[in-house]
């Protein structure tokens, strides 16, 4: 959400100061990607506790759990 008010507010900054066009669809274009990568980075920094998690939960069942039956 924070990166669509950001880009939001770029746009809007970018159409005030009287750039072209082109210009703005460039600039936002770019924006957007850039806050696109951004966000899928942080959201791959939040998920990694749990990928932790996981791959310590499949160790433990295969090397304990499956081993002694």
């Amino acid at each position: 959400m924070l990166e669509l008010i950001f880009v939001l507010v770029f746009v809007a900054t970018l159409l005030v100061t009287g750039l072209t066009m082109f210009t703005v669809f460039a600039a936002t274009g770019l924006a957007l990607l850039v806050m696109l990568l951004l966000g899928m980075a942080g959201a791959v920094l939040k998920l990694i506790p749990w990928l932790i998690v996981i791959a310590v939960g499949i160790w433990f069942f295969k090397n304990v759990v499956h081993s002694a039956r």
